[in-house]
């Protein structure tokens, strides 16, 4: 029941001040988030790769509503992918981006305004031997999007697109790319949406996500599994063997922060496995998301306010 509501206040400036505010939200961000900056945010990533883990790196920021910020989201993954080449990170470590971060949803020209800043991290990224995701947000940007990564795909073809599962359409767009080359991370969703357009129950999230999970590892691309939950886990491992894909022909992609030993004991059995990593200072949205999608993240927040005896 808490679930739409706090998909609400993530989107609520109010909310945003008020839990920002409070200073128990600090370390319980941290959880979640590496870092307001650049630096930590790296320590991060060397920490993870030493482990035998992989990592996509998000600045996180999203809905910019002008030019200038959508300039300086794009400036900000410039100086990432510059990091990850002088520490020779690329190659364990991508970026994933959220186009309304770039100006998508600028009232003039937002869909332009995004594809000429993400080009130009989806060069650098190529320059600097790693890639790029492009994240999907709400429903209403999914058309733009898919045709920013058609538009990038033509000369950076490695560029990776995310569907989610929950939105009617996503088993049509799983079929348009389950093609040779391309990167597709499937999750179930995280905005809310409305009925006419998404699935609304828990069971029929699950099952459109098993159906597009089928689509993708029985096609030709490479399928990126963005999921916590053990069944899912499971049935991706029996579809690779009835599908014949040995390991490293797909992935499994975990949030930072959540289900850390399992991350770990996927890496152990030789699965290949990548972490979201989000740093920033703009992390509320984001936060926000994490506590809507799990009740045990919701009670590891809540048990900060109880008074330690």
């Amino acid at each position: 029941m808490l679930g739409p509501v706090l998909l609400a206040a993530s989107r609520s400036d109010r909310m945003r001040r008020i839990v920002a505010a409070a200073p128990i939200t600090r370390p319980v961000v941290n959880r979640f988030v590496a870092g307001d900056e650049l630096h930590p945010a790296m320590e991060t990533v060397r920490a993870l790769t030493a482990s035998g883990l992989q990592v996509t790196l998000d600045h996180l920021g999203e809905d910019v509503t002008d030019k200038a910020t959508a300039t300086a989201t794009r400036d900000a993954y410039l100086r990432l992918l510059e990091a990850l080449a002088e520490t020779g990170l690329g190659t364990r470590a991508e970026v994933s981006v959220k186009l309304s971060a770039f100006g998508q949803a600028l009232p003039a020209g937002g869909h332009d305004i995004a594809l000429e800043n993400v080009r130009r991290v989806a060069e650098l990224a190529t320059e600097t031997g790693t890639t790029v995701t492009l994240d999907m947000e709400d429903h209403t940007t999914a058309d733009s999007t898919l045709a920013i990564l058609a538009e990038l795909r033509e000369r950076h073809p490695a560029t990776g697109a995310v569907l989610q599962s929950y939105l009617f359409r996503t088993e049509d767009d799983a079929r348009a790319l389950a093609t040779e080359g391309s990167r597709v991370r499937l999750v179930k969703g995280a905005y809310k949406e409305p009925a006419s357009v998404a699935h609304q129950s828990k069971q029929d999230v699950d099952l459109a996500y098993v159906r597009c999970l089928k689509i993708l590892m029985a096609g030709d691309g490479y399928p990126m599994i963005g999921s916590h939950d053990p069944r899912l886990i499971a049935i991706t491992q029996e579809l690779a063997h009835r599908d014949g894909r040995k390991q490293g022909s797909y992935e499994f992609q975990m949030l930072y922060g959540i289900r850390t030993a399992e991350q770990r004991r996927l890496a152990e059995e030789g699965e290949r496995v990548r972490i979201y990593v989000p740093y920033g200072a703009d992390w509320y949205g984001y936060f926000m998301r994490r506590l809507a999608e799990r009740p045990a993240n919701l009670a590891f927040f809540l048990r900060t306010f109880l008074p330690t005896r």
